[in-house]
Protein backbone atom coordinates (compact mmCIF):
# COMPACT_ATOMS: atom_id res chain seq x y z
CA UNK A 1 0.00 0.00 0.00
CA UNK A 2 1.62 3.38 -0.89
CA UNK A 3 2.16 5.72 1.97
CA UNK A 4 1.44 9.36 1.90
CA UNK A 5 2.60 12.12 3.83
CA UNK A 6 -0.45 14.83 5.86
CA UNK A 7 -0.28 17.41 8.53
CA UNK A 8 -3.09 19.85 9.15
CA UNK A 9 -1.14 22.41 7.58
CA UNK A 10 -2.31 20.98 4.50
CA UNK A 11 -5.67 22.18 4.87
CA UNK A 12 -4.87 25.41 3.96
CA UNK A 13 -3.73 26.58 0.52
CA UNK A 14 -0.22 25.98 -0.18
CA UNK A 15 2.54 28.10 -2.16
CA UNK A 16 1.87 27.75 -5.84
CA UNK A 17 4.42 25.50 -7.95
CA UNK A 18 5.80 26.92 -11.18
CA UNK A 19 3.71 25.17 -13.49
CA UNK A 20 1.43 27.61 -15.35
CA UNK A 21 -1.51 25.25 -15.06
CA UNK A 22 -1.11 24.74 -11.08
CA UNK A 23 -4.38 24.57 -9.35
CA UNK A 24 -5.70 24.13 -5.49
CA UNK A 25 -8.93 22.69 -5.26
CA UNK A 26 -11.89 22.24 -2.56
CA UNK A 27 -14.60 19.77 -3.73
CA UNK A 28 -17.74 18.77 -1.26
CA UNK A 29 -20.93 16.88 -1.68
CA UNK A 30 -23.79 16.59 0.73
CA UNK A 31 -26.99 14.92 0.37
CA UNK A 32 -30.12 14.45 2.36
CA UNK A 33 -31.22 10.82 2.28
CA UNK A 34 -34.28 11.01 4.28
CA UNK A 35 -35.10 13.96 1.34
CA UNK A 36 -33.27 12.87 -1.43
CA UNK A 37 -31.56 16.10 -2.18
CA UNK A 38 -28.12 17.82 -2.06
CA UNK A 39 -24.98 18.33 -4.43
CA UNK A 40 -21.74 19.34 -4.81
CA UNK A 41 -19.70 22.59 -4.67
CA UNK A 42 -16.03 23.54 -5.85
CA UNK A 43 -13.77 26.19 -5.99
CA UNK A 44 -10.20 25.80 -7.82
CA UNK A 45 -8.08 28.30 -7.80
CA UNK A 46 -5.57 28.73 -10.81
CA UNK A 47 -3.65 31.48 -9.68
CA UNK A 48 -0.88 31.12 -12.62
CA UNK A 49 -3.83 31.92 -15.05
CA UNK A 50 -5.41 34.89 -12.65
CA UNK A 51 -8.83 33.34 -11.99
CA UNK A 52 -10.59 30.26 -10.59
CA UNK A 53 -12.80 27.66 -11.51
CA UNK A 54 -16.44 27.93 -9.27
CA UNK A 55 -18.95 25.39 -9.55
CA UNK A 56 -21.78 24.56 -7.46
CA UNK A 57 -24.44 22.27 -8.43
CA UNK A 58 -27.47 21.36 -6.73
CA UNK A 59 -29.89 18.44 -7.34
CA UNK A 60 -33.34 19.37 -5.97
CA UNK A 61 -35.93 17.39 -5.14
CA UNK A 62 -38.19 18.04 -7.70
CA UNK A 63 -35.63 17.19 -9.99
CA UNK A 64 -34.57 20.52 -11.07
CA UNK A 65 -30.66 21.30 -10.91
CA UNK A 66 -30.07 24.68 -9.52
CA UNK A 67 -26.29 25.49 -10.79
CA UNK A 68 -23.59 28.25 -11.49
CA UNK A 69 -20.44 28.07 -13.16
CA UNK A 70 -18.41 31.16 -13.02
CA UNK A 71 -14.39 31.71 -13.33
CA UNK A 72 -13.68 34.88 -11.06
CA UNK A 73 -10.53 36.78 -10.68
CA UNK A 74 -7.67 35.89 -8.17
CA UNK A 75 -4.34 37.87 -7.05
CA UNK A 76 -2.92 34.84 -5.24
CA UNK A 77 -3.33 31.68 -3.31
CA UNK A 78 -3.75 32.95 -0.06
CA UNK A 79 -7.40 31.45 0.83
CA UNK A 80 -10.59 30.16 -1.00
CA UNK A 81 -12.60 32.53 -1.45
CA UNK A 82 -13.58 33.66 -4.92
CA UNK A 83 -16.84 35.02 -6.46
CA UNK A 84 -19.00 34.19 -3.38
CA UNK A 85 -17.99 30.92 -2.85
CA UNK A 86 -16.12 30.48 0.51
CA UNK A 87 -14.13 27.85 2.26
CA UNK A 88 -13.26 28.28 6.36
CA UNK A 89 -11.51 25.73 8.48
CA UNK A 90 -13.24 25.39 12.12
CA UNK A 91 -10.92 22.31 12.55
CA UNK A 92 -8.20 21.18 10.49
CA UNK A 93 -9.01 17.57 8.88
CA UNK A 94 -11.84 17.35 10.99
CA UNK A 95 -14.38 20.35 10.51
CA UNK A 96 -14.73 22.62 7.61
CA UNK A 97 -17.52 24.69 6.20
CA UNK A 98 -18.50 25.88 2.67
CA UNK A 99 -20.57 29.01 2.08
CA UNK A 100 -21.84 30.17 -1.40
CA UNK A 101 -24.13 33.73 -2.01
CA UNK A 102 -25.29 34.87 -5.15
CA UNK A 103 -27.17 33.79 -8.32
CA UNK A 104 -28.28 30.16 -9.20
CA UNK A 105 -29.37 29.32 -12.47
CA UNK A 106 -32.27 26.93 -12.48
CA UNK A 107 -32.07 24.23 -15.08
CA UNK A 108 -35.20 22.10 -15.56
CA UNK A 109 -33.89 20.17 -18.80
CA UNK A 110 -29.91 18.55 -18.52
CA UNK A 111 -29.69 18.82 -22.18
CA UNK A 112 -29.41 22.57 -21.32
CA UNK A 113 -26.14 21.56 -20.26
CA UNK A 114 -24.42 20.26 -22.84
CA UNK A 115 -24.18 23.91 -25.01
CA UNK A 116 -23.38 26.68 -22.49
CA UNK A 117 -24.46 29.05 -24.41
CA UNK A 118 -27.93 27.52 -24.56
CA UNK A 119 -27.56 27.36 -20.55
CA UNK A 120 -26.50 30.45 -19.78
CA UNK A 121 -29.18 32.07 -22.31
CA UNK A 122 -32.12 29.80 -20.91
CA UNK A 123 -31.81 28.88 -17.26
CA UNK A 124 -33.79 31.42 -14.78
CA UNK A 125 -31.83 32.90 -12.04
CA UNK A 126 -32.82 33.45 -8.53
CA UNK A 127 -30.57 34.84 -5.52
CA UNK A 128 -29.19 32.02 -3.28
CA UNK A 129 -27.54 30.74 -0.32
CA UNK A 130 -25.86 27.34 0.43
CA UNK A 131 -24.25 26.53 4.09
CA UNK A 132 -22.69 23.42 4.57
CA UNK A 133 -21.16 22.01 7.71
CA UNK A 134 -18.58 18.75 6.94
CA UNK A 135 -17.74 17.22 10.07
CA UNK A 136 -15.18 13.86 9.28
CA UNK A 137 -16.65 10.67 10.08
CA UNK A 138 -13.99 8.50 8.80
CA UNK A 139 -9.93 8.84 8.96
CA UNK A 140 -8.47 11.30 6.31
CA UNK A 141 -7.49 9.46 3.10
CA UNK A 142 -4.22 10.18 1.24
CA UNK A 143 -1.94 13.34 1.27
CA UNK A 144 1.72 14.08 -0.57
CA UNK A 145 3.82 10.63 -1.88
CA UNK A 146 6.84 10.04 0.22
CA UNK A 147 8.65 8.27 -2.99
CA UNK A 148 9.60 10.07 -6.23
CA UNK A 149 8.29 6.78 -8.28
CA UNK A 150 5.27 6.73 -6.45
CA UNK A 151 1.96 7.54 -8.75
CA UNK A 152 -0.80 9.83 -7.17
CA UNK A 153 -4.51 9.03 -6.90
CA UNK A 154 -5.31 10.93 -10.20
CA UNK A 155 -1.81 10.97 -12.01
CA UNK A 156 1.06 13.55 -11.23
CA UNK A 157 -0.07 15.53 -14.28
CA UNK A 158 -3.30 16.09 -12.44
CA UNK A 159 -2.73 16.66 -8.81
CA UNK A 160 0.49 16.40 -6.72
CA UNK A 161 -1.45 16.68 -3.28
CA UNK A 162 -4.50 15.48 -2.47
CA UNK A 163 -6.86 14.04 0.29
CA UNK A 164 -10.54 12.77 0.80
CA UNK A 165 -12.86 12.07 3.74
CA UNK A 166 -16.32 11.36 4.57
CA UNK A 167 -18.52 13.68 6.79
CA UNK A 168 -21.74 14.42 8.39
CA UNK A 169 -23.15 17.74 6.76
CA UNK A 170 -25.82 19.80 8.08
CA UNK A 171 -26.41 22.95 6.14
CA UNK A 172 -29.63 24.83 4.27
CA UNK A 173 -30.24 26.27 1.15
CA UNK A 174 -32.29 29.44 0.36
CA UNK A 175 -33.29 29.55 -3.25
CA UNK A 176 -35.28 32.57 -3.93
CA UNK A 177 -38.55 32.05 -1.64
CA UNK A 178 -37.73 28.65 -1.29
CA UNK A 179 -35.99 26.52 1.39
CA UNK A 180 -34.63 23.28 2.07
CA UNK A 181 -32.47 22.35 5.32
CA UNK A 182 -30.09 19.48 4.92
CA UNK A 183 -29.35 16.72 7.61
CA UNK A 184 -27.32 14.35 5.92
CA UNK A 185 -23.81 12.61 5.04
CA UNK A 186 -21.27 13.33 1.99
CA UNK A 187 -17.50 13.97 0.87
CA UNK A 188 -14.98 15.94 0.43
CA UNK A 189 -11.82 16.29 -1.04
CA UNK A 190 -8.37 19.01 -1.45
CA UNK A 191 -5.97 18.92 -4.21
CA UNK A 192 -2.90 20.78 -5.07
CA UNK A 193 -0.62 20.05 -7.92
CA UNK A 194 -0.48 21.05 -11.97
CA UNK A 195 -3.88 20.08 -13.17
CA UNK A 196 -5.62 19.90 -16.87
CA UNK A 197 -8.86 18.26 -17.30
CA UNK A 198 -7.31 16.83 -20.41
CA UNK A 199 -4.79 14.75 -18.73
CA UNK A 200 -7.13 12.14 -17.59
CA UNK A 201 -7.71 10.06 -20.60
CA UNK A 202 -11.02 8.67 -18.76
CA UNK A 203 -11.99 7.87 -15.27
CA UNK A 204 -15.29 6.68 -13.47
CA UNK A 205 -15.65 8.10 -9.87
CA UNK A 206 -18.00 6.23 -7.18
CA UNK A 207 -18.42 8.53 -3.66
CA UNK A 208 -21.37 7.57 -1.57
CA UNK A 209 -22.14 7.47 2.39
CA UNK A 210 -24.69 4.72 3.32
CA UNK A 211 -24.61 5.88 7.09
CA UNK A 212 -22.23 7.46 9.13
CA UNK A 213 -20.12 4.49 9.29
CA UNK A 214 -20.67 2.96 5.76
CA UNK A 215 -19.82 4.53 2.62
CA UNK A 216 -16.96 4.39 -0.66
CA UNK A 217 -14.79 6.11 -2.85
CA UNK A 218 -14.17 4.53 -5.58
CA UNK A 219 -11.50 5.21 -9.20
CA UNK A 220 -10.99 3.48 -12.47
CA UNK A 221 -8.88 6.03 -14.10
CA UNK A 222 -6.32 6.24 -17.48
CA UNK A 223 -4.13 9.50 -17.88
CA UNK A 224 -2.28 10.19 -20.96
CA UNK A 225 -0.30 7.10 -21.62
CA UNK A 226 -3.78 4.97 -21.52
CA UNK A 227 -2.53 2.80 -18.70
CA UNK A 228 -5.84 1.83 -16.21
CA UNK A 229 -4.97 2.31 -12.26
CA UNK A 230 -7.64 1.32 -9.62
CA UNK A 231 -7.48 2.65 -6.65
CA UNK A 232 -9.69 3.96 -3.47
CA UNK A 233 -11.54 2.62 -0.27
CA UNK A 234 -14.49 0.95 1.32
CA UNK A 235 -15.62 2.41 4.28
CA UNK A 236 -16.57 -0.15 6.84
CA UNK A 237 -17.36 0.26 10.33
CA UNK A 238 -15.87 3.40 10.44
CA UNK A 239 -12.68 2.36 9.28
CA UNK A 240 -11.20 2.09 5.70
CA UNK A 241 -10.18 -0.27 3.51
CA UNK A 242 -7.83 0.05 0.70
CA UNK A 243 -9.33 -1.58 -2.02
CA UNK A 244 -7.13 -4.05 -4.44
CA UNK A 245 -9.72 -4.74 -7.47
CA UNK A 246 -12.43 -3.24 -9.11
CA UNK A 247 -14.51 -4.16 -12.19
CA UNK A 248 -17.43 -1.83 -13.05
CA UNK A 249 -20.57 -2.58 -15.99
CA UNK A 250 -22.21 -0.03 -17.08
CA UNK A 251 -25.51 0.72 -18.81
CA UNK A 252 -25.85 3.90 -21.08
CA UNK A 253 -28.36 6.14 -22.33
CA UNK A 254 -28.80 6.85 -25.98
CA UNK A 255 -26.98 10.90 -25.38
CA UNK A 256 -24.02 8.12 -24.01
CA UNK A 257 -24.73 9.10 -20.47
CA UNK A 258 -24.53 7.00 -17.31
CA UNK A 259 -28.07 5.05 -16.52
CA UNK A 260 -26.91 2.39 -14.09
CA UNK A 261 -23.74 0.34 -12.91
CA UNK A 262 -22.59 -2.57 -11.36
CA UNK A 263 -19.50 -2.60 -9.02
CA UNK A 264 -17.40 -5.73 -7.70
CA UNK A 265 -15.07 -4.25 -5.33
CA UNK A 266 -12.46 -6.36 -3.47
CA UNK A 267 -10.63 -5.06 -0.30
CA UNK A 268 -7.87 -7.58 1.32
CA UNK A 269 -10.86 -8.35 3.96
CA UNK A 270 -13.57 -8.14 2.22
CA UNK A 271 -15.44 -8.73 -1.70
CA UNK A 272 -18.64 -6.38 -2.59
CA UNK A 273 -20.94 -6.01 -4.67
CA UNK A 274 -22.53 -3.12 -4.97
CA UNK A 275 -25.41 -1.27 -7.84
CA UNK A 276 -26.01 2.35 -8.38
CA UNK A 277 -28.75 4.14 -10.34
CA UNK A 278 -28.45 7.76 -11.63
CA UNK A 279 -31.25 9.97 -10.22
CA UNK A 280 -30.09 13.47 -12.14
CA UNK A 281 -26.97 13.60 -14.32
CA UNK A 282 -25.17 16.90 -15.50
CA UNK A 283 -23.77 16.44 -18.53
CA UNK A 284 -20.90 18.70 -18.41
CA UNK A 285 -18.08 20.12 -20.90
CA UNK A 286 -14.64 21.31 -20.12
CA UNK A 287 -12.93 23.03 -23.39
CA UNK A 288 -9.06 23.94 -23.97
CA UNK A 289 -6.57 24.90 -25.82
CA UNK A 290 -3.45 22.88 -26.14
CA UNK A 291 -0.69 22.92 -28.69
CA UNK A 292 -3.16 25.28 -30.89
CA UNK A 293 -5.42 22.33 -30.67
CA UNK A 294 -8.87 22.89 -29.17
CA UNK A 295 -9.70 19.90 -26.66
CA UNK A 296 -12.41 19.04 -25.01
CA UNK A 297 -13.41 16.69 -22.03
CA UNK A 298 -16.81 15.27 -21.35
CA UNK A 299 -17.71 15.64 -17.53
CA UNK A 300 -20.84 13.98 -16.18
CA UNK A 301 -21.85 14.57 -12.65
CA UNK A 302 -24.75 12.35 -11.66
CA UNK A 303 -26.56 12.10 -8.62
CA UNK A 304 -26.64 8.65 -7.48
CA UNK A 305 -28.60 6.05 -5.43
CA UNK A 306 -26.31 3.15 -4.14
CA UNK A 307 -27.23 -0.03 -3.07
CA UNK A 308 -24.29 -2.58 -1.27
CA UNK A 309 -26.46 -5.98 0.21
CA UNK A 310 -28.77 -4.16 2.11
CA UNK A 311 -27.71 -0.95 3.00
CA UNK A 312 -29.23 2.32 0.78
CA UNK A 313 -26.92 4.92 -0.12
CA UNK A 314 -26.54 8.75 -1.62
CA UNK A 315 -23.97 10.37 -3.37
CA UNK A 316 -22.41 11.06 -6.84
CA UNK A 317 -20.86 9.49 -10.09
CA UNK A 318 -18.21 11.30 -11.71
CA UNK A 319 -17.28 9.94 -15.37
CA UNK A 320 -14.58 12.21 -17.06
CA UNK A 321 -13.17 11.67 -20.71
CA UNK A 322 -11.72 13.09 -23.58
CA UNK A 323 -14.29 13.80 -26.52
CA UNK A 324 -12.57 11.60 -29.85
CA UNK A 325 -14.58 12.57 -32.82
CA UNK A 326 -17.76 13.18 -30.38
CA UNK A 327 -17.17 10.12 -28.38
CA UNK A 328 -15.97 9.65 -24.84
CA UNK A 329 -13.03 7.92 -24.78
CA UNK A 330 -13.84 5.59 -22.21
CA UNK A 331 -17.06 4.53 -24.07
CA UNK A 332 -18.90 1.74 -23.39
CA UNK A 333 -16.64 0.72 -20.55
Amino acid sequence: MSSYLLTAEDEYPHSPSAESCFNESVYMNAFDHRHQWGGWMRLGNRVHEGYAELAVCLYLPDGRIACQFKRPKILDNSRFSAGGLEVTVQEPLQAITMTYRGELMLVSDPDWFRDPKTLFARAPRVSAEVQWVHKGVSPVHGGLPTRDDQETLYGRNFSLGHFNQHTQVTGRLQLGDEHWDLDGLGWRDHSWGPRLWQNILFDRLYMANFDSCHGLMLLKIANGDGQVRRGGVLQVNGKYEEIIDLDIFNEWSDERDPVSFRLSVRTARRAALIEGRILNCAPLRNRREIAGVLTESRIAECFTEYTWGELKGYGMTEYVEVMRDGIPSGYPL
